[in-house]
């Protein structure tokens, strides 16, 4: 799974922020940063601080990119019966 941040990268372009402002005001590490550079995914800890700056949804700075070999998340195999729950 890959995690795309264009939606951060765009919105610090918008409020012209550098990275290096992310990091300060969010109270993040540079090692988040460069995470976020390989489209690697992030702890939600990180994820909650950079929503928390901006004011926004996990939806308004990330995407999240399914493995094409996975396929999707639900198949046939994975029906929950009402017995299961």
């Amino acid at each position: 799974m890959k995690v795309r941040y264009d939606r951060l990268w765009k919105l610090l372009i918008d409020k012209k922020m550098k990275k290096t402002d992310l990091i300060t005001q969010a109270q993040i590490s540079s090692n988040v940063v460069a995470k976020m550079g390989k489209e690697e995914p992030l702890s939600m800890e990180s994820i909650g601080k950079i929503c928390a700056l901006f004011h926004c949804s996990v939806d308004d700075i990330l995407e999240i990119i399914p493995d094409e070999e996975g396929g999707d998340l639900e198949s046939e195999d994975s029906e929950v019966n009402e017995d299961d729950v």
